[in-house]
């Protein structure tokens, strides 16, 4: 169901709702359409700040930093108890130690190529969970306009990095993992709990990576604070409009609003850093968001 790749991206952390009563009648205020717009310009701001981090502490202490962060902020909320039923710790283990992988291929992939083309590669992840299975033929036509957005990427790549997009690859394949992953994790855990206790675990399987890579650079304040905003970012504003855009608009909307990700991404990358991208590039950016709109409108009604 293309619903489980948009909870996907969503199950990107949301949480809850009395965190964000204490900025409630300004996010209120905001038409739903707009939160979501807003949620996804504050993630790929996030990753756009991120990426000039990796001069001073590496794409791995840049994950480390994020997570960790993200992970203090999710304790709070939450303040999970750590017992869990049997059926929920294999769940939680493979959530963090999948969102560990996917953040640090997606930091190798846009330490090595544009923000743009890094998230139109890796948003095939979700895509490839939302038409799995589907014998429609007009599924069929979306997995192809998608397969012709990465044909064009690889045909207007210039000196664009193989290795770069190998990476941003390996993150939609962790995406994929994360969304299926997700749905368990909703099923076996209250509330943020598990996701809290997930996002720990993460956030400390990526840490020998940052430490390796950075050493004490990651404790430097400046960095610190980079890495807070990084996780404000990407974390826990998104997290916030996502979850009142969601009371208020019917999910197949929020799924058509998400797939503008990857066009926002190369915006982001743009503006923020000066990546251009070549006119093919662009294409193919427009065929993955054309083909993710398509699968979420055309997707049949869950029962």
């Amino acid at each position: 169901m293309v619903w489980a790749y948009v909870e996907g991206v969503g199950d990107r952390p949301l949480p809850r709702p009395g965190l964000i009563a204490l900025a409630g009648r300004a996010i209120g205020a905001i038409p739903p359409p707009m939160q979501v717009l807003v949620g996804i310009v504050s993630v790929q701001l996030g990753a756009a700040f991120a990426k000039q981090l990796f001069a001073t502490v590496g794409p791995a202490g840049t994950v480390t930093l994020r997570l960790f962060f993200a992970a203090v902020v999710l304790m709070l909320i939450w303040r999970p108890a750590i017992r869990m039923g049997r059926d929920a710790i294999p769940v939680v283990l493979g959530y963090g130690l999948v969102l560990a992988a996917m953040n640090i291929f997606f930091y190798q992939a846009i330490a090595r190529i544009p923000l743009g083309i890094a998230v139109t590669i890796e948003f095939l992840g979700p895509l490839a969970v939302a038409l799995a299975g589907s014998r429609r033929w007009r599924d069929v036509l979306w997995a192809l306009l998608a397969g012709a957005g990465v044909v064009l990427l690889a045909e207007g790549r210039g000196d664009v990095s193989l290795l770069g997009m190998a990476f941003a690859l390996a993150a939609g394949a962790c995406w994929a993992a994360y969304i299926l992953l997700g749905a368990a994790l909703g099923s076996r855990t209250s509330e943020g709990n598990g996701l809290a206790l997930a996002m720990t675990i993460g956030a400390m399987a990526a840490m020998p990576f940052g430490i390796v890579e950075t050493g004490t650079g990651l404790l430097e304040p400046w960095v610190l604070m980079i890495g807070l905003a990084v996780a404000l970012l990407s974390s826990v504003i998104p997290y916030s409009l996502e979850l009142e855009a969601l009371r208020k608009i019917p999910p197949r909307v929020f799924g058509v609003l998400m797939s503008l990700e990857p066009a926002v991404a190369a915006l982001a990358g743009l503006i923020v850093l000066g990546e251009l991208l070549a006119p093919l590039q662009w294409l193919a950016v427009c065929c993955v968001v054309a083909a993710s709109v398509g699968a979420t409108r055309t997707a049949r009604p869950e029962v």
